[in-house]
C-alpha cells in the first residue's frame, strides 16, 4: 500500500488500480476529481459507449438517463485530507475537500461529465451495495418507471476503511484464500464495474447488441451480527431462491456462481452451507469461484464488478478459476473452478454478495 501511511497495520497490502486516462478533462479539474470518481468515470464511459449511448464528443445520448450506483466510502479520501490538514494546524486545510467527499458528489461527477441528468440514487449496503444497486436497477425498469439506466458500482481505498479492516483483523497479512481451510483474511481492493440495463423492447427497436438478460434478483437481510454473517447462511438461501424465483429456472440451471468468498474465517462457512442448502445434489455441478483472490474484495463496488465477471463468463463460456486454494472446504471442494474449466451450454450465470449488517444479494443472468 502507497496511498497513505499503513505502518502500523497487521496488513500491508492491498490491490490498487491504475488511475485510468481521462480525455477531454483540463488538467485543473482532473486535479480535484476524487480517486472514487477516476475509477468510475472510465467504467461507465466503457459501459455507456458498448451501449452505443455515447455521440462523438463522449456525451450522452439519452439526456434524462436514471443512475443506480454502489459504493461504500465515496470520496471519502478527499475528508481524509481536509482531516489530515486540520489536524496539522493549517489554517486552510481545503474546505473544497470537506465539501466533496459524500458520495453523491461523484454521482454529480458522472452526470456531468456525459451530459445527462435524471433521478439518481446511491445504495450504501456494505459489501451487498453492487448486488443491490444493479437489482433495484432492474427493479425499476420492470415496474416501467424507466426503460433505461446506467448501473453499477465504485469504490477507492482509503485508510478509514484500510485501517479499519485491520484492526477487525479480517485482513490476510499473506494472501487472500477463498473457500480454504486454512484462509487468513481478505484483502482489500479498488476499482469500478457498470452496466447498462434496458428494457427488451427498447433495446430492440434501437438496434442494440445484447449481451444478456438479468433474468432474476434476490435480496434479503438476517439481522444476525453487525459484522459476522449467520451461520448457516439462511439469508443467502432466501435470496438466491427469490433470484431464481424471479428467473423462472430451476437451481439445477445454475452453471456457475461468482461466489462472494472473502476468505474470512466465518463468511466462508456460512457460505457455502447456503450453497449446499440451496442447489443441495446439484451443488457438484455448479462451479464456483471467488475472483476476490485476484482483484480482492472491493466493498461497495465488489457486486457490480463480480457481476460484470459473471456476464462475461457466461458470453465467453470461460470460467474464472479459484485462485490460491490449497486445501479445500469440504462442502464446496467439487464446485470450485479449475483452470480451464468452461460452462455449460445453455446454463445460467449468478453473482452472490454477503454485507456486514446481515446485507444478501443474489443475481442472475442468463443468455439473451
Amino acid at each position: 500500500m502507497e496511498l497513505f501511511d499503513v505502518s502500523g497495520c497487521r496488513c500491508k497490502i492491498g490491490s490498487t488500480a491504475d488511475l485510468p486516462p481521462l480525455d477531454g478533462v483540463d488538467k485543473n479539474k482532473l486535479r480535484r476529481l476524487p480517486r472514487a470518481s477516476r475509477l468510475a468515470l472510465p467504467a461507465a464511459r466503457e459501459a455507456l459507449g458498448q451501449a452505443g449511448l455515447l455521440d462523438a464528443g463522449g456525451r450522452c445520448l439519452i439526456r434524462d438517463l436514471p443512475l443506480s450506483a454502489s459504493t461504500t466510502g465515496g470520496g471519502m479520501a478527499l475528508g481524509e485530507k481536509f482531516l489530515r490538514g486540520a489536524l496539522q494546524g493549517r489554517k486552510r486545510p481545503g474546505l473544497f475537500n470537506a465539501s466533496r467527499y459524500l458520495p453523491h458528489n461523484q454521482i454529480v461527477d458522472i452526470q456531468e461529465h456525459f451530459g445527462f441528468r435524471g433521478h439518481s440514487m446511491t445504495i450504501a449496503n456494505a459489501c451487498a451495495s453492487g448486488g443491490n444497486a444493479m437489482g433495484h436497477a432492474a427493479d425499476l425498469i420492470r415496474a416501467g418507471f424507466c426503460d433505461c439506466i446506467l448501473t453499477g458500482g465504485y469504490e477507492a481505498l482509503t485508510e478509514l476503511i484500510f485501517v479499519g479492516f485491520d484492526c477487525l483483523q479480517a485482513s490476510s497479512t499473506d494472501r487472500c484464500r477463498p473457500f480454504d481451510v486454512n484462509r487468513s483474511g481478505l484483502m482489500l481492493g479498488e476499482g469500478a464495474g457498470f452496466l447498462v440495463l434496458e428494457s427488451e423492447a427498447r433495446a430492440k427497436k434501437r438496434g442494440a447488441r445484447i449481451l444478456c438478460r438479468l433474468a432474476g434478483y434476490g435480496h434479503s437481510t438476517d439481522l444476525h451480527h453487525l459484522t459476522q454473517p449467520e451461520p448457516s447462511g439462511q439469508a443467502l438461501v432466501r435470496a438466491m431462491q427469490m433470484a431464481t424465483k424471479q428467473a423462472g429456472i430451476s437451481p439445477r440451471d445454475i452453471g456457475y456462481i461468482n461466489a462472494h468468498g472473502t476468505a474470512t474465517t466465518r463468511n466462508d462457512v456460512a457460505e457455502g452451507n447456503a450453497y449446499q442448502e440451496c442447489f443441495k445434489d446439484n451443488l457438484p455441478s455448479i462451479r464456483i469461484s471467488s475472483t476476490k483472490a485476484a482483484i480482492g474484495h472491493t466493498l461497495g463496488a465488489a457486486g457490480s464488478i463480480e457481476a460484470v465477471f459473471a456476464v462475461m463468463a457466461l458470453l465467453r463460456g470461460e470460467l474464472p478459476p479459484q485462485l490460491n486454494v490449497q486445501t479445500p472446504e469440504p462442502v464446496v471442494a467439487a464446485s470450485l473452478v479449475k483452470e480451464g474449466e468452461k460452462l455449460r451450454e445453455d446454463a445460467a450465470v449468478m453473482s452472490v454478495n454477503l454485507g456486514f449488517g446481515g446485507s444478501n444479494a443474489a443475481l442472475i443472468f442468463a443468455k439473451a
